[in-house]
């Protein structure tokens, strides 16, 4: 088993902020396949079947030693696959498609209260004052991102708000399954594993194979394989490698730079335009990052001076 070497914290900090941001472009490659006739359940089923068979080849290929695995870790991996993975991809992809992309990734985006919440109870990691203002600032921020601040002007039905709250609480529990089985392993262990049970869980369950004709169209591919390259394998194996050497509430808000680029990756490509008041809120989720990572290098000091 792969413990991995040491890394720094500021390589740490900039894979899970890379990995958010391979996140934050997956609108521009799961709109197409709505086009084309795919439920959000399937675009589930496509994300995790194509990102196993493409994380177990790289493994064969590279890192077949770090397959070896202790069996009860299967649960955590089962655990992050199927009630994070999977159900956090459903909840937040039906957002997407009975609303918006922006609104979608704002409630997504709950995901850090609850990490900080689990974390606390589960790894009794401290709950700071800091942290504490910088998650606010975090989940403020991206409300003027999605406009959804000042004013309040989005009218969201109770079944999609609720939907996307589950999609927070869902995706928070990627970082509590994956920080369990951290210390053990590497990036691409846990998300080859995660994905195998993800995989197996959509196959099962799934329709996506009763509309494999659409695969005859070339954009289909191309947007499938992206999201699985891009905004999935690319994705998690950055954040979760810098999941393995920071706090797992840090990662979670450092990941908020997800909704700027999807805002930021709709006014290039979509057609979008920001606003004032979504410029405030990219400002304030960068400076509760800026936050979040000052605050770890000052503790890290403190240690290294008491070591010394």
């Amino acid at each position: 088993m792969n413990r991995g070497r040491k890394m720094s914290k500021t390589k740490a900090y900039l894979c899970a902020l890379s990995g958010a941001a391979a996140w934050g472009l997956i609108g521009i490659f799961v709109a197409p396949l709505y086009v084309r006739g795919f439920t959000a359940w399937d675009v589930v089923a496509i994300r995790a079947v194509l990102s196993f068979a493409f994380l177990f080849l790289l493994m064969l290929l590279f890192f077949r030693p770090q397959l070896r695995t202790r069996f009860r870790d299967h649960l955590f991996f089962a655990g992050a696959g199927i009630l994070s993975m999977v159900f956090f991809n459903y909840f937040y992809f039906e957002v997407f498609a009975q609303s918006s992309l922006s609104l979608a990734v704002t409630l997504l985006y709950t995901g850090p209260l609850f990490v900080t919440v689990l974390s606390r109870l589960f790894f009794k990691e401290p709950f700071t004052s800091r942290k504490m203002f910088a998650l606010v600032l975090a989940i403020v921020g991206c409300a003027f991102v999605v406009g959804l601040l000042p004013f309040w002007e989005a009218q969201v039905p109770f079944h999609v708000f609720v939907m996307g709250i589950l999609s927070g609480f869902c995706f928070a529990l990627y970082s509590i399954f994956g920080k369990a089985v951290a210390d053990r392993y590497s990036a691409v262990t846990i998300s080859t594993y995660t994905f195998f049970y993800a995989g197996i869980f959509m196959v099962l369950t799934g329709d996506a194979w009763g509309k494999l004709d659409a695969f005859i169209y070339p954009d289909v591919w191309i947007s499938a394989l992206l999201l699985t390259i891009v905004s999935t394998v690319l994705g998690y194996l950055l954040y979760t490698t810098g999941l393995k050497h920071i706090e797992a509430s840090n990662a979670s808000i450092l990941g908020t730079v997800e909704p700027i680029v999807a805002v930021i990756t709709g006014v290039l490509f979509l057609g979008d335009y920001l606003m004032f008041w979504q410029v405030i809120g990219i400002a304030l989720v960068l400076y509760s990052a800026i936050l979040v990572t000052r605050n770890s290098h000052k503790i890290s000091k403190r240690k290294a001076g008491v070591q010394q």
